[in-house]
């Protein structure tokens, strides 16, 4: 940290944050790019971000293994290093055409910057440059001109939004699908512990309810390795044993399974849907009967949320299942890929009520919020979201705050891939913002 000035350094505490010198201009002068690794051990985009000579930020790109057909283009390299998944033209991407067209630009002025991105690129869906590129430096210039700014990062977020608040935590302990190699299709079996009076309390929670299911799982010798977002991975014999064990381990850990926790899934049902229908407890059903069975648990578990219950196209069970009226969240990931014009024709055909947010399912930090707006203005819930392949960015920590959204999906409280999103709210509950209980 020798010879940075004192407003680009990062901070322990967010109230020492000292307010930019005048003399400072904001202006962008290099932007750096390399290839990291993920939690998973595959290559993924890292970008430096320096201003007025000296460096300001970093940020890092996450990628999932559950993915939606209509998301931004993830560029990798083929071939036979790292098995076909390098980023290294990425890479070079950002250190050629995106650094000099961002070079000279205002730091702070994140919808320009953002604007130069994506005309850098011309395509739709980003394949030109690659979303892994393009989200790498609109998260980096993000985190640099709070520092120049002298704000905390939650607190740069451009445009007006709801009061700032800590997020609810959707915590994924148990996990199947693409992220484990189980014979459980629900994907993420989360813990929600809504029924606290602070953050801190309710981290507590959750992560001794994760404690709670692996003694469970040893005493039923169920416990083995654990899946991509750190969750315990057994093999069931049915998918709704995974629900009786998270109100098990609930209750076990001195909790109410009505009052306090509840329970989340992500089923991500195009991963077991074909043209005869969702491969589901090893028979062939259609939407309906899918939808009966959510039906059921409903009416016998604490499920606060489903999210992606059906395949991204098949919007008939979706809108279906919705008018049901479950007074849960039925939140759109792979439906939406937190996509503009999907999302409108949800909105429109009332196919759910909420959806999952993830930036690098879009591309920018401006394309996102702008998500997140027209979400708002339709009256849906919006739960900022990780992915699988993580790494210790903790910039959605901030976006999640800032934007008073209420919601967080970050995965188990293990790894630190998982843990830096929850620390990171930990640091900014020490500001005294309200937790957003049961919002």
């Amino acid at each position: 940290m020798e010879g940075q000035p004192y407003w680009c350094l990062r901070f322990r505490n967010l109230h020492s944050i000292t307010p930019r010198p005048n003399d400072v201009k904001g202006l962008i002068t290099d932007i750096h790019a390399r290839s990291i690794l993920d939690s998973r051990g595959r290559p993924t985009v890292e970008v430096d971000c320096f201003v007025d000579g000296l460096f300001a930020s970093r940020a890092a790109v996450p990628s999932g293994a559950s993915t939606g057909s209509y998301e931004a283009v993830e560029l990798r390299d083929g071939g036979n290093l790292w098995h076909g998944s390098g980023v290294e033209k990425a890479v070079k991407n950002v250190n050629t055409v995106l650094r000099e067209i961002l070079v000279g630009s205002d730091v702070s002025d994140q919808e320009s910057i953002d604007k130069l991105l994506i005309e850098a690129d011309g395509s739709a869906n980003k394949s030109i440059m690659g979303a892994n590129a393009i989200l790498g430096c609109s998260m980096a210039a993000f985190r640099a001109s709070s520092l120049v700014r002298g704000v905390p990062l939650w607190q740069n977020i451009p445009g007006t939004w709801p009061d700032p608040s800590l997020p609810v935590p959707l915590m994924n302990i148990l996990n199947g699908g693409a992220h484990a190699s189980t014979n459980v299709d629900v994907q993420e079996f989360m813990v929600v512990p809504y029924g606290f009076s602070n953050f801190d309390s309710a981290l507590r929670a959750g992560t001794e309810t994760y404690h709670a299911l692996k003694k469970s799982l040893k005493e039923k010798g169920l416990l083995g390795g654990i899946g991509d977002e750190g969750g315990f991975a057994p093999s069931l014999q049915k998918n709704e044993d995974g629900l009786k064990l998270l109100v098990e381990a609930i209750e076990k850990a001195g909790y109410s399974s009505e009052t306090q926790i509840g329970i989340a899934l992500d089923v991500a049902a195009s991963e077991f849907y074909s043209l005869n229908g969702y491969s589901f407890d090893g028979k062939e059903i259609d939407g309906s009967e899918l939808s009966g069975i959510y039906s059921s648990w409903i009416e016998k578990y604490p499920i606060v949320s489903i999210e992606d219950p059906f395949d991204e196209d098949d919007w008939g069970s979706w809108v279906s299942f919705t008018e049901r009226g479950h007074d849960i969240k039925v939140i759109g990931d792979d439906l939406y890929v937190t996509n503009p014009s999907r999302l409108q024709r949800g909105i429109e055909e009332a196919a759910s009520n909420s959806i999952l947010i993830k930036p690098n399912q879009i591309g920018t930090v401006t394309e996102t919020l702008e998500v997140m707006r027209i979400a708002n203005r339709a009256g849906f819930d919006c739960v900022v979201s990780h992915r699988s392949g993580e790494t210790s960015d903790d910039t959605i920590s901030d976006i999640a705050v800032g934007t008073g959204c209420g919601w967080i999906k970050t995965g188990a409280p293990a790894r630190s891939d998982r843990t830096s999103k929850y620390n990171q709210l930990l640091r900014i509950s020490e500001s005294g913002l309200p937790y957003a209980k049961g919002a």
